[in-house]
């Protein structure tokens, strides 16, 4: 098959979710024996025209000047470009900005579409924009030939709210069992002797609320904030936090072998996601065998069962953070069974196989 792969800013990955499974997805289905292009955007670091032997067209994104205006301005020079590619499948991955341009996708072409999570949730969109937001949702809905959603509770809410059922693909992550005490030398600290928590810093993610927890606790652990501090929220909470002498904002880590190091390292490992789908951080710190405390909602609660601790207030991370044992038969339970899950449940070869089926029947199918 021909597959094209639009949505991302592009592979190799260096910014988010999506592009980290555009990238896993597309050598696995190359490797498969199929031929796979992806789109990256012009601003992209790679400039080649191919990597690990997937096909890379590279398109105009006017994003650096436009801001947001230019993501649509990207994904219609993507779709217009694939009309000239006869693909058998597009994997159209989200809906935010390529929603509207649907209807020009190719007509010969199976469009699949990963509905991501409640983008419209998000509380840092206006009012306007979250209303926008649930109708590019709709529309994606409605022009896709095929949704996949990668949480059991996207896939029931857009049953419920559309009548259409999408197909359940989870998220993958990787094992880590190849730690490096020596990664943590740069950061002066010791194993298990701090915490952390890895995040765009978004109001959803409630950081604000964690850091709060860490604040009322009086706790001089080490807290390792890790994430890009470089918009409104990120100066707000470093702002908000600047006398707290325990918390340190590291900005963001790229080094895979670094972060994944001082996620198995740490002794508690935060994570506020709210919003989304299946949140790929979560993931990999359940394949580095982190100690998990999570905010309780039913993104989070479809994944990790229970087999974290859960927070709803500030006043739960303090306590969690005096109280926990991360050392006992419970905890060390939690950390075995989320590794495991990992292992069954979110190996990137089951996923790239469930998308090579579910394209392989569904093209034939519109043959």
């Amino acid at each position: 098959m021909r597959i094209g792969i639009i949505g991302t800013r592009g592979i190799p990955n260096n910014y988010g979710g999506f592009e980290q499974l555009a990238q896993h997805l597309s050598v696995g289905l190359k490797n498969l024996g199929h031929e796979v292009y992806v789109y990256n955007s012009h601003t992209h670091f790679y400039k080649a025209k191919t990597w690990q032997g997937v096909n890379i067209i590279h398109q105009f994104d006017p994003e650096n000047f436009l801001g947001a205006t230019g993501q649509f301005v990207y994904d219609f020079n993507c779709i217009l470009n694939a009309r000239k590619q006869n693909l058998d499948v597009i994997l159209n991955l989200g809906y935010t900005s390529s929603s509207v341009w649907l209807r020009l996708f190719p007509k010969k072409s199976f469009v699949i579409t990963n509905m991501d999570g409640l983008e419209w949730k998000r509380s840092k969109y206006s009012k306007k924009i979250q209303g926008f937001l649930k109708y590019a949702e709709k529309l994606a809905v409605h022009h896709s030939d095929l949704l996949v959603a990668d949480s059991h509770f996207i896939q029931t809410y857009i049953t419920q709210k559309y009548g259409v059922r999408p197909e359940f693909i989870a998220y993958g992550a990787e094992l880590f069992d190849s730690p490096d005490a020596a990664a943590l030398k740069p950061f002066n600290v010791q194993p298990f002797n701090y915490n952390m928590i890895v995040a765009r810093m978004e109001p959803e993610n409630n950081i604000e609320m964690i850091l709060d927890g860490i604040d009322l606790s009086r706790s001089d652990m080490i807290f390792f904030v890790v994430g890009n501090t470089r918009n409104k929220f990120g100066t707000y909470l470093k702002n908000k936090f600047r006398n707290n002498k325990a918390i340190v904002f590291t900005e963001a880590i790229y080094d895979s072998n670094i972060l994944n190091s001082l996620r198995y390292y740490s002794k508690f490992y935060f994570h506020g996601h709210s919003v989304g789908g299946t949140n790929p951080s979560l993931l990999e710190a359940m394949g580095c065998q982190a100690f998990i405390i999570a905010h309780d909602n039913e993104f989070n609660r479809s994944v990790l069962g229970e087999d974290t601790f859960y927070f709803n207030k500030v006043e739960d991370i303090a306590s969690l953070l005096l109280n926990c044992d991360r050392m006992s038969s419970e905890s060390k339970r939690k950390i075995r069974n989320n590794y495991e899950r990992i292992s069954e449940n979110y190996s990137w070869n089951k996923i790239i196989k469930q998308y090579e089926q579910l394209m392989i029947e569904h093209s034939r199918k519109s043959m």
